[in-house]
């Protein structure tokens, strides 16, 4: 519920179940629990379910909202928060259904509403993901 009053996202684009780990202003990781009725596995692949890169994307940047959220309080619950930059992503092997993502992001600079992260995710202590990004706090 605490991620809910933190960023706008629902089903099915709320793609966060639980953060852990959390260091306000510094870092923080994100949980998705993939299962096989996520909305995007009918059509990406229904033979080979993978989840989508850019939603893993999505995921890292959900769980930079959340962090940047819980760490500036209430005032900034349910802002929107946009992309500005994504830089470097890489794709190591594919997520699907049973997989635990687990999303670890890490503040690398903020100068006023912009933030930016490094993301990195892993299923099983392997890495699937990395990227870094940038997104802004809008009223």
């Amino acid at each position: 519920m605490q991620i809910m009053k933190a960023i706008p996202h629902r089903y099915p684009f709320l793609l966060l179940d639980k953060m852990e780990d959390i260091e306000a202003g510094e870092s923080a990781v994100g949980i998705k629990n993939v299962t096989v009725n996520e909305p995007f596995f009918q059509g990406h692949f229904p033979a080979r379910p993978v989840m989508p890169g850019v939603l893993i994307i999505e995921a890292m940047a959900q769980t930079a909202a959340t962090l940047v959220v819980l760490t500036l309080g209430k005032a900034f619950e349910g802002k929107l928060v946009y992309f500005m930059t994504v830089e470097n992503a890489k794709f190591r092997r594919p997520v699907g259904p049973g997989d635990q993502l687990r999303i670890h992001v890490k503040k690398e600079r903020a100068r006023g509403t912009v933030w930016r992260f490094r993301g990195v995710a892993k299923v099983d202590d392997v890495v699937v993901a990395e990227a870094s990004f940038s997104a802004m706090i809008v009223d």
